[in-house]
């Protein structure tokens, strides 16, 4: 075991856990705290956990833990998780590295040598073996026979897939807000970000007002990453049953653009800011939509959205607001349909199995560093539907809910 993960053999717990979970009344006394604020007291099961954690921690068991031979592949195990966390933003650089020479594409036409891949990198031939072997060692590339490398099993998805690789360029900017986690935390929504300059419309005191120059950066993004979710919803959900659909929140028009190239009869409307509705007219004309497609420009925090579509959707919108302008807008969604009209809300979602850390870790932070919203767990969307009047609403599943969740409404 090498000596960083060796220092991280099991997670640390402080060791002294038990001892503040016996004086509850010392922390109240010295952090000032109501009495109605302190803590209840620890469940039995809990008591247990803390004094195990307190074990865990110490030198001497991890030692022992990563000999025995009962222990050693949960320790070791444990200890790579661990590692990988801290080596986390090594790991997204030097997938930055190979997108931005433009690794995948070039290795999609077979294995090279390590001489011609610096031929085409304008790398060292000691720099080129660097990035390559950091590469397979995440799987993005393999070894092959003859010092060559080729495509793995990571990185052959990424080979055309435009949206993937402008969001991986474009997290150059959450990365530089998150540099200062702890400050980002403290400061919150004061806290000037490029992410927050980037999402023009996240702290702009008359969003209606933002012109194209602003718009367009972000707006082509969103069409780029968009595509994958839209299938999802499509999959998952038959609109053909429906005679006309409001994309709020649309962007440039891809959603729609899919949904009528799947539904030929359906009518399709649009409701954005003025300049990214604009763009969006534009884009669905091209696209051969002139006829079928009304796009209306506004600001749905503070106008009342068209009516008439007996279904509206709400595709990664909602978890770019705070929970008071998610309420107004169900709100005005509620108004906007008539009687057994739906909504559907697809976006990434918080809790979901298997996906923790997708909606409480990345999605917690980097809107953070918007400056608003967040990422909901499905039952807190169901409540909010809720009290905005719909009658009922359930969840369907989608292929990739790590990157889709669904919620219908029904009014």
């Amino acid at each position: 075991m090498n000596p960083p993960e060796q220092a991280l053999t099991a997670p640390q717990a402080p060791a002294m856990a038990t001892e503040r979970a016996k004086t509850p009344s010392t922390a109240q006394s010295t952090s000032g705290l109501s009495p109605a604020a302190v803590a209840p007291p620890s469940a039995w099961h809990e008591r247990v956990r803390d004094r195990w954690n307190a074990l865990v921690a110490t030198d001497k068991f991890q030692r022992w833990s990563a000999r025995f031979p009962l222990t050693r592949a949960v320790t070791m195990r444990r200890s790579r998780a661990l590692f990988d966390i801290v080596s986390g933003f090594v790991y997204t650089q030097t997938l930055l590295a190979c997108v931005e020479l433009d690794l995948f594409a070039y290795l999609a036409g077979g294995a090279r040598t390590v001489d011609e891949i610096a031929e085409h990198t304008n790398l060292s031939r000691a720099s080129t073996e660097r990035l390559l072997n950091a590469a397979v060692s995440l799987r993005l590339l393999m070894k092959r026979r003859h010092g060559r490398y080729a495509l793995g099993a990571l990185g052959a998805p990424l080979v055309g897939n435009t949206g993937v690789l402008a969001l991986i360029r474009h997290h150059r900017m959450a990365y530089q807000d998150l540099s200062d986690p702890v400050a980002l935390l403290r400061q919150g929504a004061d806290f000037r970000t490029e992410l927050s300059r980037y999402w023009s419309y996240a702290d702009a005191p008359r969003p209606q007002q933002i012109d194209d120059a602003r718009v367009a950066a972000y707006s082509e993004i969103m069409a780029d990453t968009l595509p994958p979710v839209a299938h999802d919803v499509l999959d998952a959900y038959d609109l053909s049953k429906h005679q006309c659909l409001l994309d709020v929140g649309g962007g440039e028009g891809v959603f729609l653009s899919l949904v009528g190239q799947k539904h030929p009869t359906l009518q399709l409307r649009l409701f954005d800011l003025p300049a990214v509705a604009a763009r969006a007219k534009t884009r669905l004309g091209q696209a051969g939509f002139a006829g079928r497609v009304d796009c209306h420009g506004g600001n749905f925090h503070a106008d009342a959205l068209p009516t008439g579509a007996d279904v509206i959707s709400l595709v990664r919108v909602l978890l770019d607001h705070d929970d008071e302008s998610v309420l107004r807008l169900l709100k005005r969604v509620r108004a906007a349909l008539p009687s057994g009209g739906v909504l559907l809300i697809a976006e990434a979602m918080a809790g979901v199995r298997g996906a923790e850390t997708v909606g409480d870790a990345y999605f917690s932070f980097y809107l953070m560093a918007m400056g608003k919203g967040r990422a909901r767990r499905a039952s807190e969307l169901h409540q909010m539907l809720q009290a905005a009047g719909f009658r009922r609403s359930r969840e369907v599943s989608t292929r990739f809910p790590i990157q889709t969740g669904l919620i219908v409404a029904e009014v």
